[in-house]
């Protein structure tokens, strides 16, 4: 367990014999810290998490990483300077650690804890299924090994180094989901988390508004095949279906593991069914095996999700007895879409986390599968630049074929609803909303029992609170 004393070292400090103090967590919320945790203050454009720091003591905290004097007047460890052996007299909690600037001081401590330890990091990226990927892969690894995921979406320059320092020295796995938003990003945080596995997704339009354009992820994606050491020791996990994200193959001394649909990959699969909230039953094929399954993913498209998890267990040892029991496991409460009742008993498949074509079209092919009357309920999507109306219309000519009723959301979403009209959906059956009010009022107004509702939007415009409203009491 990461101590006082590496953190003092991470800092380019002596590392004191009495800085014993095991440090369990740390955190940036002062509401989110454990006993003992590790709090880093971090000035934002409207809130300082400096003004938290008697907050974060007062839950727990023993130390905390602040880049300005607080208010209160607690015990601090100027490391701004060489410590003298005098300094180090008196280092219990709580104590606030000076430094320059905390984000970079938690980089560096979590570099440095990363180095100390033995286990292997499989990183993953992607522009969809970046997080499903990692919940089911972690539920299929931890069959075997003792894996450490990331929370959440913590997948940054600040998360990614938070998750890293809750890694214990019998950890043998870490599975780390890394974001992308600008060139250089992905390559940063693999030289802080040294994956010796990469997973590619695909290759998306979500934050192009970023990055530029659909070559630009690309290019910025392929940071982590890069970054990960030469074959043998390096493995590079790549979707054959994408081509984009075939052509990495070349970009990698690594070793290349394809998957997909399509026989020229190592691993794949055929024969998909979706059978609605029941999951979906594929064939599997890996070398001269070849494997019938039935798993509780929701959707055609999370045959990839599938894919992605047995590839990274494959590659990791685990026998196909371990992963089925993982696959075929019901603990996946945190693959994001939620089914859910509403107060008159329609179904309703909450998609809310997140959205971007790829996934907006994924969705929408679950609800074709669904049975009884099909309404769609689709707000903006975010982030998507110069790609914005072009990914718009195409979630339109979809929902024209798919649903019997289109509801939007949001100023980007009637692009959706126009895109639908053209596409020959009367115009009778679209309902454009600005306001989530009338929407939801719509929504219990109209719904009934034997109806199947999709819920999909950006997670910046809050759909969730749409499934809220109308979800009946448990």
């Amino acid at each position: 367990m990461l101590a006082l004393a590496d953190i003092l070292e991470a800092l380019n400090q002596p590392r004191p014999q009495k800085a014993t103090a095991a440090i369990p967590h740390a955190a940036i919320d002062s509401r989110q810290v454990e006993k003992g945790s590790l709090f880093i203050a971090i000035p934002g454009e409207n809130v300082d998490g400096h003004d938290f720091v008697a907050k974060a003591f007062a839950n727990g905290a023993a130390f905390a990483l602040i880049e300005h004097e607080v208010s209160d007047n607690f015990k601090t460890l100027d490391l701004r300077k060489q410590l003298l052996e005098e300094d180090v007299e008196d280092l219990d909690a709580p104590l606030c650690l000076l430094v320059n600037n905390t984000i970079e001081a938690l980089q560096e401590i979590a570099r440095f804890w990363r180095s100390k330890l033995d286990l292997c990091v499989i990183g993953i990226t992607g522009s969809v299924g970046k997080s499903t990927t990692k919940e089911l892969a972690t539920i299929v690894l931890r069959q075997k090994y003792r894996t450490l995921k990331n929370f959440g979406n913590l997948n940054n320059e600040i998360g990614l180094p938070l998750t890293i320092l809750g890694l214990r020295s019998d950890h043998e796995r870490a599975i780390l989901e890394m974001g992308f938003y600008v060139p250089g990003e992905i390559n940063f945080l693999c030289e802080i988390a040294q994956p010796k596995v990469g997973v590619i997704t695909n290759i998306g339009t979500v934050h192009a508004e970023r990055a530029g354009s659909q070559e630009a992820i690309a290019r910025g994606k392929a940071e982590l095949v890069q970054a990960l050491p030469p074959a043998p020791e390096g493995t590079a996990i790549l979707n054959y279906d994408d081509i984009r994200v075939r052509e990495m193959a070349k970009m990698t001394e690594a070793r290349v593991f394809f998957y997909g649909l399509s026989p020229e990959a190592d691993l794949w699969a055929d024969e998909v069914e979706g059978l609605g909230l029941d999951g979906i039953r594929f064939r599997l094929h890996y070398k001269h095996e070849t494997l019938h399954l039935h798993i509780p993913l929701i959707g055609r498209h999370s045959v990839h999700t599938a894919l992605r998890a047995t590839a990274i267990a494959l590659i990791e040892g685990l026998n196909w007895q371990e992963i089925i029991s993982g696959l075929q496991s019901t603990n996946h409460a945190e693959l994001r879409l939620v089914a859910a009742r509403s107060k008159c008993g329609a179904l309703l498949l909450d998609d809310t986390y997140n959205a971007s074509p790829a996934s907006s079209l994924a969705a929408l092919n679950l609800l074709e599968e669904m049975d009884g009357k099909h309404i769609a309920v689709l707000g903006d999507m975010l982030e998507l630049g110069q790609y914005e109306r072009q990914g718009h219309e195409m979630i339109g000519l979809r929902a024209a074929e798919v649903a019997a009723q289109l509801l939007t959301f949001g100023e980007r979403a009637h692009i959706i609803a126009e895109s639908a009209r053209k596409a020959g959906m009367p115009t009778k059956d679209i309902f454009e909303f600005e306001e989530q009010e009338a929407l939801i009022t719509w929504l219990e107004d109209n719904l009934k029992a034997t109806d199947t509702v999709l819920l999909k939007g950006s997670r910046g415009l809050r759909m969730d609170r749409i499934t809220a409203a109308l979800e009946a009491e448990k």
